[in-house]
C-alpha cells in the first residue's frame, strides 16, 4: 500500500523553509500559495516578499528538499509566482506579532 502525503504533512516540512531576511518560516509568512498532491507528486506554489527578493533559486531548492524527505513523495515541484502580489496581510497572526505588524 502507498501511503500518500497530505497538504498538512506538506505544509509541515515547508515550515522547515525559512526566510532569512525575516527568520519566520515560509508558511507563517503567507508565501505559500498552494499545495497540491497527486499521488506521490506534489506542487507548490509560492511567492516571494518582493519580486526583486534573490532568494527564489535557494527557495525552489529548500521546497524540493523537505517535501522530497517525505515518505512516498517521488517528485516535487516548485512554481514561484508574483500573482497575487504577497502583502502583510497574508502572514499568520503569530508572524504579524513577531514582525510587528
Amino acid at each position: 500500500m502507498v501511503f500518500v502525503p497530505s497538504v498538512d504533512d506538506v505544509q509541515d516540512a515547508l515550515s522547515n523553509v525559512i526566510d532569512p531576511e525575516l527568520g519566520l518560516d515560509f508558511v507563517e509568512l503567507g508565501l505559500v500559495y498552494e499545495v497540491e498532491v497527486d499521488g506521490t507528486d506534489v506542487h507548490v506554489t509560492f511567492t516571494l516578499t518582493s519580486p526583486g527578493c534573490p532568494i527564489g533559486p535557494q527557495v525552489t531548492e529548500q521546497i524540493k528538499e523537505y517535501v522530497g524527505e517525505l515518505d512516498d513523495v517521488d517528485s516535487v515541484t516548485a512554481t514561484m509566482t508574483f500573482s497575487p502580489p504577497w502583502t502583510p496581510d497574508m502572514m499568520s497572526e503569530d508572524a504579524k506579532f513577531a514582525l510587528g505588524y
